[in-house]
């Protein structure tokens, strides 16, 4: 089994607009604070020359996270170094019209550990469609973020998907839970 880090739309800009103007300091805390996690766990991979995948969100003129615009940069704490594979997506699937999987399948991987933004969309779809593609994978129970929606505070979505997502199989292939501080490579 060859595991690689695959760090989904941690942008600085992604959760903009995802929650009322009194949620916004909480949300941007949190965000901050998955965002460190995902540092720690960014810096282990590098250190035991793990393959790490960033992916990025790329949206029109006037989103936040609009192509080449500041909201669309990855955050500078889990930015890629030279020679890390950056991924552009169009939707909530990293793996629609992207080469995720073919880069994924050329060198090896079997095994995917994954964290970033945004849990119901980006994180729920790539997390399945790994899966059914195939791959095992280790979600970052503590390491994926939201914005609320309007019905569910994130802390409500990242508790309901963690309870989803958790044991979520195709075949011989599923998913597990890890929090950050426990991931091992």
């Amino acid at each position: 089994m060859t595991k690689a880090l695959l760090l989904i739309d941690i942008q600085n800009a992604v959760l903009e607009g995802m929650g009322a103007d009194d949620r916004v300091p909480v949300i941007q805390q949190a965000y901050d604070g998955v965002t460190r996690r995902l540092a720690a766990v960014l810096g282990k991979a590098r250190s035991e020359t793990v393959p790490v995948i960033i992916v990025q969100h790329d949206e029109a003129e006037g989103d936040p996270i609009a192509r080449g615009s500041k909201g669309w940069e990855i955050r500078a704490e889990v930015a890629p170094l030279p020679g890390e594979l950056l991924i552009n997506k169009e939707a909530c699937d990293a793996f629609f019209e992207t080469p995720l999987e073919a880069e994924l399948r050329s060198r090896g991987i079997t095994h995917l550990v994954i964290g970033g933004c945004v849990t119901p969309f980006c994180i729920d779809t790539s997390v399945r469609r790994a899966v059914s593609l195939g791959f095992d994978v280790t979600l970052i129970s503590d390491g994926h973020m939201s914005g609320d929606n309007g019905v569910l505070g994130f802390e409500q979505i990242i508790a309901h998907h963690n309870a989803v997502l958790g044991g979520f199989g195709a075949g011989a292939h599923g998913v597990k839970l890890s929090k950050a501080a426990d991931i091992s490579f």
